[in-house]
């Protein structure tokens, strides 16, 4: 990889300032820029996301369509969505060679992130973060995004891609996960169910975060609302499911991602009943009535595709996700399936809370 400097990097947006590495993402390189107002400068990891050009016109284009949005409504556009700031070329990113590309925010102040939920409440601020997002984009053309990567939640595909993983078998690990092949095929019968409705039109193309998660909201440090949804590099087309669905995968489980005793591990209804009132106080009114029928099988599916990527992964030799231990893989998977069996046997409860909000 070719060296760079950082004063160089940072001229390029016209600035010239201190700068320190800052924050602990694990996918791109992220820098503090001491100006005033403060900037955050990242280096696009072009590893993963092969076409940067097209990460930052999308992310241009619903930075923008959102800012108008809170304008319209009074809102504080320096603190309620990122705001690219462009190169001095007039660029939404700088290139300095095929490997290298660069991107400037401004940093939001006064404002505070989570890595896990310690207080249901906190689901109720990232629903109402989230569910504002989508609706201020209720009316954004998702067909003119740049699909990032591709199928990223194409369930029956996983399906697929699981399965042929078991057969080839690379790891030899096939025969000592049997009862977790068994079971996860069992529920292959749900796989289809967004895609579905999507085709059939019951359920819209929309504006998609891809990545729902706690830690990409970033919360007012006095007030704990939920402020701004950030990390947009997987904004593309597809379902409102997938992000009300991985949100709660993530939020509503009652321990960790790779927690090796299951007896601990269940979905709980308090965590899913608060993200599913913050969202729905925004949504409520946008959505098809198909979108609220799968709102509660949208956590399972999306809990689902997540434990047979981690399935498929383990029997191929953990060539995908980073590992730290061994069977690392299976537990993550052992973890998901759990989930997947408990949220099942909670979807009519779902159901009667999703309707109390509405």
């Amino acid at each position: 990889m070719m060296e760079y400097n950082l004063k160089d990097i940072l001229a390029q947006f016209d600035v010239d300032t201190n700068i320190e590495v800052y924050g602990n993402g694990h996918i791109n390189d992220t820098y503090m820029c001491e100006t005033d107002p403060r900037f955050i400068l990242q280096r696009i990891n072009s590893n993963v996301f092969k076409k940067p050009w097209e990460v930052m016109e999308n992310i241009a284009n619903v930075t923008a369509h959102v800012a108008k949005k809170i304008k319209a409504t009074g809102g504080d556009v320096n603190r309620e969505t990122l705001n690219v700031i462009k190169t001095k070329d007039g660029e939404n990113y700088y290139k300095l060679d095929e490997e290298n590309y660069f991107r400037m925010y401004k940093f939001v102040e006064d404002t505070i992130s989570y890595e896990i939920v310690d207080d249901p409440i906190q689901m109720y601020n990232t629903g109402h973060a989230f569910g504002k997002f989508q609706k201020m984009l209720n009316d954004f053309p998702a067909d003119k995004l740049y699909e990032t990567i591709v199928k990223f939640h194409d369930t029956p595909e996983r399906v697929n891609q699981l399965k042929e993983a078991i057969e080839k078998n690379a790891s030899g690990r096939k025969e000592s996960v049997k009862a977790e092949i068994d079971f996860a095929l069992s529920y292959s019968k749900y796989a289809a169910e967004i895609m579905e409705a999507m085709k059939k039109g019951e359920v819209p193309l929309r504006v998609t975060h891809n990545d729902t998660k706690l830690n990409n909201v970033l919360f007012d440090d006095k007030t704990g609302e939920g402020i701004c949804v950030i990390d947009l590099d997987t904004v593309m087309p597809g379902s409102l499911l997938y992000d009300f669905g991985d949100a709660l995968r993530f939020g509503a489980s009652s321990g960790t991602e790779d927690e090796k005793d299951l007896d601990k591990i269940y979905f709980d209804l308090e965590k899913f009943e608060q993200f599913a009132k913050g969202f729905l106080e925004e949504t409520a009114d946008c959505l098809t009535e198909k979108e609220i029928e799968l709102l509660p099988l949208s956590a399972l599916l999306m809990t689902y595709e997540c434990g047979i990527r981690f399935l498929a992964d383990h029997i191929n030799g953990d060539t995908y996700f980073k590992i730290h231990r061994e069977n690392h893989n299976l537990d993550r998977a052992r973890t998901q399936l759990k989930l997947v069996y408990d949220i099942e046997s909670k979807l009519d409860v779902m159901h009667d809370i999703i309707k109390k909000y509405l």
